[in-house]
């Protein structure tokens, strides 16, 4: 704390007998009940932490002997239990990522933009939007394979289980997170910059481009990953969409396609021992995936974001 800062601190509690404590609320908040409540909640806390460790041991004790290389270069097999893999599951979940972020990402951000730095906000229309963007970010996933499958039967039903369906479903899933991350992004952008930007004679288009995204990819990119991560754990849109088991390598967006989640949820659910201790393997290497975008994540936040 600065000199100045102390100062004005002390001077405040002179004149008015108020204390810092008492305008944080700190000093008041401290009894009995206030204590038993925070108690009560690092104890829900901490028993969640330790159930969450305790669950993850387990896994990776049970699909240790499965972390093998067969894991990744094998096909599911109903012949040999024991070397049977996940190859299919682990290329269609990356097929499914990248036309999942072909599609979320650009909609996403172009939504964002608009809304943030085009759109009047004192519509009602804008209000509208605002208000049920976050309650879309709370819709449970499987009505978003329901809605995929709405869009989807306007075609043909050959076009069930393909990469391009698979993806529009988490697409819409994510799409309401990237819009909200976005806009956040945006909005933590100073105004002084688009001013100054403005003042030089620059469009709003211009001002957005060149100064206000550069200064919040950052934030955009954090928030993408995160949506991305969401997704790619999600089995209950595939499973509206008829996204099952095959052993064949995607090759294009109209391919069938089998994903990770869907393989796990079909071999934790035979009797045979093999396929349990195999299922086990498949959640650490999906939760491998997950902690590395998560990582990457944090690392883009930390390496670009800057200090206003």
């Amino acid at each position: 704390m600065s000199i100045a800062t102390r100062t004005a601190r002390d001077t405040v509690e002179a004149t008015t007998g108020i204390t810092a404590s008492d305008l944080t609320g700190r000093g008041r908040d401290r009894n009995v009940k206030s204590v038993l409540f925070l108690v009560a909640l690092w104890f829900s806390l901490f028993f969640g932490v330790v159930v969450l460790i305790a669950l993850i041991v387990d896994t990776v004790i049970k699909g240790a002997p499965r972390l093998d290389a067969e894991l990744f270069t094998n096909y599911h097999s109903k012949i040999s239990p024991d070397t049977t893999g996940f190859r299919a599951g682990i290329l269609g979940s990356i097929w499914l990522m990248f036309a999942t972020a072909l599609l979320a990402i650009p909609l996403g951000m172009a939504a964002a933009i608009y809304l943030e730095e085009f759109a009047n906000k004192r519509s009602r229309l804008h209000r509208v939007i605002d208000v049920n963007l976050q309650n879309l970010a709370a819709v449970p996933s499987v009505i978003y394979g329901m809605l995929a499958v709405a869009v989807l039967a306007l075609f043909d039903p050959p076009f069930k289980g393909i990469v391009i369906g698979g993806a529009l479903a988490l697409a819409l899933l994510i799409l309401p997170v990237i819009i909200i991350t976005t806009r956040e992004a945006i909005r933590a952008v100073p105004q002084e910059i688009r001013q100054g930007s403005l003042a030089l004679g620059a469009t709003v288009w211009q001002t957005t481009w060149r100064n206000t995204l550069p200064s919040a990819v950052p934030g955009i990119a954090t928030g993408t990953i995160l949506g991305l991560s969401r997704a790619i754990g999600e089995a209950a849109p595939l499973l509206m969409l008829g996204v099952a088991m095959v052993r064949t390598d995607p090759t294009g967006l109209f391919d069938k396609v089998t994903a990770l989640p869907i393989q796990i949820y079909n071999f934790s659910s035979e009797p045979n021992e093999a396929y349990q201790i195999a299922s086990s393997a498949a959640i650490v290497i999906l939760l491998a995936m997950i902690l590395g975008m998560n990582a990457l994540a944090i690392v883009i936040r930390n390496k670009f974001q800057k200090s206003w």
